[in-house]
């Protein structure tokens, strides 16, 4: 009979590649997996070859969310059978450790982020302090951790002296059956396609600069697929500025479908301020998404994302998050179409070496070492 694990995260799974990817590499591995969410209302349709479990919860948000999710999670790890326990993320990490360690159960800790410093946290000192006791208390005694970058993994090792192991979140290798055209997709035809994607389109992520800059950029749309906090303002400064016709915003959909709009654009935005150590340390990635559908970066040039980028050569900085200057920069990389023919060929290169087939590795190794 197969070994049982559990993966853990507090979103709804839909769009979550990652994770998606973990639950994968645990079926490789010899694993029957279950990945356990919460199911919200605009949650769209899963198809996993593994099993996937959504709870409905009464809080959405909130402390109550985080004490109500922890609460089930812990009621489930400690009522099923299960040989692993994958927690994603400081929120699902006090239910999933306790339950491993009370279970004598192994544990992997994967955090997507270098969590207790989001701008979701460094504005609200208290509740950031208590997530900081959470990761302190539990952090010191793990033995298996994964994170996404060099970056994030020399500050936890710095900090609570532990190994970190890094495995960045690239995707696989992947080609369409049928690239679907712009006339399908509803884009013009006729005019270049800057294109903004992810499920975590916050403040501080320069996506209001870039609704701005597009009063000074002419034969271009800026096309913003996802969520986040910041949406409901982006669609309101569309209509302010009356740019209905040059931005177009379209809710978070599957990755096989949000990889025929990025195929279809020129141009992806990666322009993440660096006001917190979260987005300085940063990887997102929307970097591979852009790279894998063969598209040029505009990049605020932080550490993890500079280092790829020149590496490879396939993007574009700006120097500050201006939206006169991001226009500026904007008109010259579409206007000058021999360095652009380059740089959009070195993707190409790129997508060869930084595919999900080349970085499984390290996780596979956790995942099948005791």
């Amino acid at each position: 009979m197969s070994k049982i694990a559990i993966v853990c995260v507090t979103n709804d799974l839909t769009t979550d590649q990652r994770v998606h990817k973990t639950c994968l590499a645990l079926q490789e591995c010899g694993y029957f997996v279950i990945e356990y969410g919460r199911l919200l209302p605009q949650s769209l349709t899963l198809e996993r070859s593994y099993f996937t479990l959504r709870k409905k919860l009464w809080f959405h948000r909130g402390p109550q969310f985080y004490a109500e999710y922890n609460i089930r999670l812990f009621i489930y790890l400690m009522t099923n059978p299960v040989d692993l326990v994958f927690a994603n993320d400081l929120d699902t990490l006090p239910a999933a450790y306790v339950a491993a360690k009370w279970r004598r159960k192994r544990l992997i800790y994967d955090t997507h982020e270098y969590y207790t410093e989001t701008p979701e946290l460094v504005d609200r000192p208290i509740v950031q302090s208590i997530w900081r006791k959470i990761e302190a208390s539990i952090f010191p005694k793990l033995t298996k951790i994964i994170t996404v970058n060099n970056s994030i993994a020399n500050l936890y090792t710095q900090k609570y002296h532990k190994e970190v192991n890094v495995s960045r979140n690239i995707p696989p290798s992947y080609t369409p059956q049928r690239l679907m055209s712009r006339v399908e997709l509803e884009l013009p035809v006729d005019k270049n396609i800057i294109i903004l994607q992810g499920t975590g389109i916050n403040i501080q992520r320069g996506a209001e600069e870039a609704v701005e800059a597009m009063q000074y950029i002419e034969n271009a749309v800026l096309l913003i697929i996802g969520s986040g906090d910041v949406i409901p303002k982006l669609k309101q400064m569309t209509n302010t500025l009356h740019l209905t016709d040059k931005v177009i915003i379209k809710p978070k959909m599957t990755f096989t479908d949000l990889r025929q709009y990025t195929m279809n654009s020129e141009l992806g935005l990666a322009i993440d301020k660096d006001t917190n150590l979260n987005y300085h340390f940063s990887l997102p990635n929307k970097l591979f998404d852009y790279i894998h559908s063969g598209i040029p970066v505009l990049s605020s040039g932080l550490i993890e994302l500079k280092q790829i980028i020149d590496r490879y050569d396939i993007g574009y900085y700006i120097e500050n998050h201006d939206p006169v200057h991001i226009a500026n920069v904007i008109n010259k990389i579409f206007s000058d179409k021999k360095r652009y023919a380059i740089v959009k060929q070195n993707t190409l290169k790129a997508k060869v070496d930084l595919c999900w087939e080349n970085e499984q590795a390290v996780l596979k190794n956790m995942i099948d070492k005791d």
